[in-house]
């Protein structure tokens, strides 16, 4: 299966890696953080429609999902899976209203 992650999501990835590597003073959580996102990209791969279903307006995101981090629940990897390809459309804190991030991104 091909694995596409979208340069919003990859921003999210690099965003809560600082937070946790500068904020936090934390190189170690930090460094986890990147191995449970490959974890759950790699979990994904296998077994794509294992996540919860999102309802979006914006029809470019028809078939979105979302997936916990593993030991960092709270943020939540969106994606679509789509004919053989794995497309991680963003990397958000759960408790953010994804519905306005989600609905105008026309990078997907």
């Amino acid at each position: 299966m091909k694995v596409s992650i979208q340069t919003a999501a990859h921003d999210d990835i690099l965003r809560q890696y600082r937070y946790y590597l500068v904020e936090k003073d934390a190189a170690r959580i930090a460094q986890q953080f990147l191995a449970a996102v490959q974890s759950a990209v790699e979990t994904l791969s296998r077994t794509p429609e294992m996540g919860t279903p999102k309802h979006l307006e914006n029809p470019l995101l028809a078939g979105l999902r979302s997936w916990p981090i593993p030991r960092f629940p709270s943020i939540r990897l969106y994606y679509i899976y789509a004919g053989n390809t794995l497309r991680i459309v963003r990397v958000l804190h759960g408790k953010r209203d994804i519905y306005p991030l989600l609905g105008e991104d026309d990078e997907v």
